[in-house]
């Protein structure tokens, strides 16, 4: 029995000696994994860039002439002198052309020559019926003789207005030999030379206003009633009482450095485009700026406020959602879904919807966050991209 007992202590040492051992090697595996797992993945954590700033709406447009006029002769004749160089800025009233006006100062000579005849025959008309008047007070004349006096006066008196008249026409037409600049701007070439005869409403030339300068562009009809309500809250000035401040650049400039006010808004949306005009006029003492060219124009689109700049970069799209991923106090990513507004210079861009200024943005290693996992992270800064200059 001894023996027994004996044989069953050392079977129960060998099995609890067993079991410390696999403990130990689980301990000891354990450890081991713990030592091997990875620490949380490193991103760069930002809060958005606080500006105050305003929106702008752009849109291209083309300038075009505040006045365009073409010169036509209102006279015929023989094309007698040009007093203008092709192209160059002329003055208002300038003397551009000048058609014979021999023809017409004869004209004006006939008609004064008879409206003096006339006026002699209506001084013996009156003279005769003064006479007859006094005769036929006394009987000595009939009185059928002093109707006839009387018509004959009134006869001579519709023959001088007539003259008169006339008089008027051929002095305006002989004006009009002299083709003079209706306002000050630049011509263009002439159309016909010197010896040709021109008929009336001949085109000789056109000529522009050059200053100022209307910038002329389309805007859909979701912007213009953007417009109207951000104008009945207050928010914006009407574009339609030339107190917006528009600001402009041609293909070759860079900024904005072209100031002007709007200055006409359609009254009616085009129905094929869904658009309506718009009309900015800009300043052009210089004259560089010439009509018909393209330009790209930008309209406050809201008032100043305080805008969350982020990186474009740092945007995920995720179907027709735009979001960011932010990372929490227990270094937990959670995505928040924004409402992104127009780009700035620098990269960044506007979020109008979805964030506060106190969030923790992931601005680098998106790859790296996923959401709902733990991150390591590191703090960075927001701030607009240093743009490199042109060349040359």
């Amino acid at each position: 029995m001894a023996g027994d007992r004996s044989g069953a202590w050392r079977a129960v040492a060998f099995a609890t000696g067993l079991l410390l051992l696999a403990g130990c090697d689980e301990a000891e595996e354990g450890s081991a994994q713990a030592k091997a797992a990875p620490p949380p993945p490193e991103v760069t954590v930002a809060k958005p860039l606080v500006q105050k700033l305003t929106e702008w709406d752009e849109f291209t447009g083309r300038f075009e002439a505040v006045q365009q006029v073409e010169i036509r002769a209102r006279v015929a004749g023989y094309l007698q002198e040009i007093r203008f160089q092709d192209g160059q800025h002329v003055e208002a009233g300038q003397i551009l052309f000048i058609i014979d006006p021999r023809p017409y100062q004869a004209a004006v000579d006939r008609a004064k020559a008879q409206i003096d005849t006339q006026k002699a025959q209506l001084t013996l008309a009156q003279l005769d019926q003064d006479r007859t008047s006094k005769l036929v007070t006394t009987s000595a004349a009939a009185r059928a003789t002093l109707d006839d006096r009387n018509a004959q006066l009134a006869e001579s008196s519709a023959s001088l207005a007539g003259s008169q008249a006339q008089l008027r026409q051929a002095e305006l037409d002989l004006g009009f030999t002299e083709v003079r600049a209706p306002f000050a701007g630049r011509i263009s070439d002439r159309r016909v030379d010197v010896g040709n005869l021109v008929s009336d409403q001949t085109l000789l030339t056109t000529i522009v206003q050059l200053d100022p300068i209307y910038l002329s562009f389309d805007m859909s009809e979701s912007d213009f009633l953007a417009y109207q309500r951000a104008s009945a809250k207050g928010d914006l000035p009407s574009t339609r009482d030339n107190r917006t401040i528009v600001h402009a650049h041609l293909v070759d400039e860079d900024g904005w450095p072209h100031e002007g006010t709007m200055s006409f808004v359609d009254n009616v949306v085009d129905q094929g485009s869904g658009t309506i005009r718009g009309r900015a006029t800009f300043p052009n003492a210089d004259g560089l700026i010439t009509p018909g060219q393209f330009g790209r124009i930008r309209i406050p689109g809201s008032p100043e406020y305080d805008a969350y700049l982020i990186p474009d970069s740092a945007i995920v799209t995720d179907q027709s959602r735009k979001v960011v991923l932010t990372v929490g106090p227990d270094n937990v990513v959670t995505p928040k879904i924004i409402r992104p507004g127009p780009n700035q210079p620098g990269g960044l861009r506007i979020v109008r919807r979805g964030l506060s200024a106190d969030d923790r943005i992931v601005i680098n290693g998106l790859i790296r966050a996923r959401p709902g996992a733990k991150v390591t992270p590191k703090d960075g800064e927001i701030k607009p991209e240093a743009t490199e200059p042109a060349a040359g």
